[in-house]
């Protein structure tokens, strides 16, 4: 069995493009060709964290793929990353017989999932972007941003946060690669004056609010992958033109849909799918008189996909 780290895993993921691995993935799983169990979790209270454990296998594929990955909000007061345990498990499909492990500390779920979050970006976001909102300071605040640099020409971005320090900080370092960042004072600036807006927090009560949310403007929702978690108001849903998810199952039970099914501001059938939008190749964009919006959850073929690539991209480094 092979097992490689994060040194490994970082050095050879400059080789791999994987946002079309990615896409593929969101398609089989969106043509049943896949096979995702719901999400294994753990929470905790004090400190506040949990532990994710997303699995499954893609129909006829090597591998199937077991995926741990923690969160634990408090870790800012100790200077780390919220972000610190995980690892990849891959199994040989047709054995069973354990083949390999990533060890990623979480690094992996952090690039697949900011990957998704360009994905929709590019299929549903306004054509010219004026400006970019972030709510959130932590590593999915940056990373989203850093993934959509080959999107867009804007560099124009808002970002709000709880904590001064953290806004700063974020500003600081984000500047230093050529994004113009302001602090916005409240996330209704952010609403009045963003036509893309990512959310990015673990928060249990909804910051995005559908006062001042313009149309023209497409909603990445990206933190509440926990059934407690909430970033938005679902009132918005009531002004959105398109609501789309990255596993409809998985959406129903967590993440900022099952606010809204429960608030009556959304229907099932209203919901689309992220894998048949790709797969339909028509335009999903934004337009001015729109607000579109994505719920990403996080699902089991991201891992997967991005777990194969990287581990037979580490294996031919060896040879």
């Amino acid at each position: 069995m092979k097992i490689y780290g994060l040194e490994d895993i970082k050095r050879v993921l400059p080789q791999i493009d994987l946002t079309p691995i990615i896409k593929e993935g969101f398609m089989a799983y969106s043509s049943g060709l896949s096979v995702v169990p719901p999400v294994g979790e753990l929470l905790f209270e004090d400190p506040p964290g949990d532990v994710h454990i997303k699995y499954g296998y893609i129909q006829n594929d090597d591998y199937y793929v077991i995926k741990i990955a923690s969160g634990f909000y408090g870790n800012h007061e100790l200077n780390i990353p919220s972000s610190q345990g995980g690892m990849m498990i891959l199994f040989d499909q047709k054995t069973g017989k354990e083949v390999g492990i990533l060890i990623d500390q979480c690094y992996l779920t952090n690039v697949r999932t900011a990957i998704a979050g360009a994905i929709c970006a590019e299929l549903f976001a306004p054509n010219n972007l004026n400006c970019i909102g972030v709510i959130g300071t932590g590593v999915q605040a940056r990373m989203q941003i850093s993934y959509l640099s080959n999107l867009t020409n804007c560099k124009k971005i808002k970002v709000w946060g709880r904590g001064g320090k953290s806004v700063e900080k974020y500003i600081e370092e984000m500047s230093l690669l050529g994004w113009n960042i302001e602090k916005a004072q409240t996330t209704d600036e952010i609403a009045a004056t963003c036509d893309l807006i990512i959310t990015a927090t673990p928060s249990k009560e909804p910051l995005l609010k559908s006062r001042n949310l313009k149309k023209g403007t497409h909603i990445n929702a990206i933190g509440s992958d926990s059934p407690e978690k909430n970033e938005i108001d679902h009132q918005i849903f009531k002004m959105t033109d398109l609501i789309v998810a990255d596993s409809i199952s998985q959406c129903l039970e967590r993440g900022e849909i099952s606010h809204g099914i429960k608030g009556g501001s959304i229907e099932q059938k209203n919901i689309k799918e992220l894998g048949s939008l790709i797969e339909s190749k028509s335009d999903h964009r934004c337009q001015s008189n729109q607000i579109t919006f994505a719920d990403l959850t996080g699902v089991a073929v991201q891992d997967i996909q991005i777990a194969k690539a990287v581990f037979n991209a580490c294996k031919r480094l060896e040879v």
